[in-house]
């Protein structure tokens, strides 16, 4: 029974020549070296966990084994491309690419070869617009989504209102940190404050001049777009200056403990957003030891159980397992193919009573998708860091974007790429 295999590009190509297997294959790119690695790590472990406790406890998906294959790429968009390439061909039924740089090569990549992309949280938020991305999804929020929360946390937090405030956006240079420019920018106008744009170089370590403007500008309220050091070193660069914690808000990537712990006590109060809950005590926990770490069969030390990203790893594997299980039901055969697998993930229908089936009972929000709807009902809620107890825990319940708001940018920006790459908008 195959559940894991680390592959590197090189190798990769290899393995294109060989014939396609015979168990459901699911590439995972994944970054366990470079800048990005202590982030890249946990969740890549908790992917490959999830994977391989369906394969020892259940016999995999439907009485179908599940081969996954780990190819590196270091966070590295070429690296990621080619690890695609290497793997389609090998009867690949959705990738995850775990980099929105990633995410974004592989759209056009992906829809003309006709399999399924799972950007989890990342990558293009247009591509929520199913009837213009077909192959493209991007469950269980999107980055807009994120930035239109953490607006809707901080007026939570001022009482209504933003008028005459002045908000930092500290972001990773590069298309994913500038994603919620724009829906920022459209919250400014709507809300009356004021935004700074304070872009970081990868990897993010040199962070100085941006953390002196904030010292002399004194934002009221600090956002966050950044991920692997690049957060370590914005949360120390905080404590330093003495920023207040509490008005400082992270993306859902940039809320892990590999963040705050370097800051010491100085973090204690950060929050972060998240679209899945944080608890220490699943029941799944108790299959994932006794089928995946005590058979030896864990991705990493078996030590990252229960953590912000480890958990967001099995959270993504989750929603893919139940994409590939409602595509077997829709089409009555255990043997999908990716059109099969779109399918599936288009008529995913994750309720309370799913998660509670699968050992998470209250872990995320319902997810419901269609042709219309790649991206889900865009929930997400405001985690905070408590330095003392050494853990994250949700302060708030779900809150909706504002789709209002969102939507009309989604549309217009699907639209836009529709018209230039000749793409007739609609569902099969």
């Amino acid at each position: 029974m195959k559940t894991k295999t680390l592959i590197t590009a090189a190798a990769a190509a290899f393995m294109a020549a060989a014939p396609a297997m015979a168990e459901l294959f699911i590439p995972s790119l994944t970054y366990r070296s470079g800048p990005y690695a202590a982030n890249g790590i946990p969740t890549a472990d908790g992917y490959a966990d999830y994977l391989t406790l369906l394969n020892e406890r259940d016999g995999g998906i439907g009485g179908e084994p599940i081969n996954m294959v780990e190819c590196e790429t270091g966070y590295n968009t070429e690296k990621g491309v080619e690890c695609y390439e290497a793997l389609k061909g090998q009867g690949a039924l959705v990738f995850h690419p775990w980099s929105t740089g990633i995410t974004y090569q592989l759209i056009p990549k992906a829809t003309a070869d006709g399999i399924p992309v799972h950007s989890v949280g990342y990558g293009r938020t247009s591509a929520k617009n199913g009837e213009v991305f077909r192959w493209v999804f991007n469950y269980p929020a999107n980055y807009w989504d994120g930035a239109s929360i953490a607006i809707k946390h901080i007026l939570d937090e001022e009482g209504g209102s933003l008028e005459g405030k002045k908000i930092a956006l500290v972001y990773h240079n590069s298309a994913f940190g500038k994603e919620p420019i724009r829906t920022l920018e459209e919250l400014g106008a709507m809300h009356g404050y004021e935004l700074v744009l304070l872009p970081v170089d990868h990897p993010g370590q040199e962070q100085k001049s941006q953390w002196l403007q904030i010292r002399r500008e004194r934002p009221d309220y600090t956002i966050m777009w950044g991920w692997g050091v690049m957060n370590q070193v914005a949360i120390q660069e905080a404590v330093n200056i003495r920023y207040p914690m509490d008005h400082f808000i992270g993306i859902w990537w940039s809320g892990s403990e590999n963040d705050v712990k370097p800051a010491g006590e100085g973090a204690d109060g950060y929050k972060a957003l998240t679209f899945n809950g944080m608890e220490q005590d699943y029941p799944i926990f108790e299959d994932i030891q006794k089928y995946v770490v005590d058979k030896g069969l864990a991705a990493g030390a078996g030590d990252q159980i229960g953590t912000v990203l480890y958990m967001r790893g099995l959270y993504s594997a989750l929603m893919t397992t139940e994409a590939i299980k409602k595509a077997q039901e829709i089409h009555g055969t255990a043997q999908v193919t990716p059109a099969m697998v779109r399918d599936g993930y288009e008529a995913l229908d994750i309720t309370q009573e799913t998660y509670a089936s699968l050992g998470l009972p209250g872990f995320g929000p319902d997810i419901k998708g269609s042709c219309q709807n790649h991206g889900g009902q865009g929930l997400g809620a405001v985690s905070q860091w408590n330095a003392s107890e050494g853990k994250f825990t949700m302060v708030t319940d779900y809150i909706e974007a504002n789709q209002d708001v969102i939507q009309p940018l989604i549309e217009a920006d699907s639209m836009a790429y529709a018209e230039e790459n000749g793409i007739t908008p609609g569902c099969d």
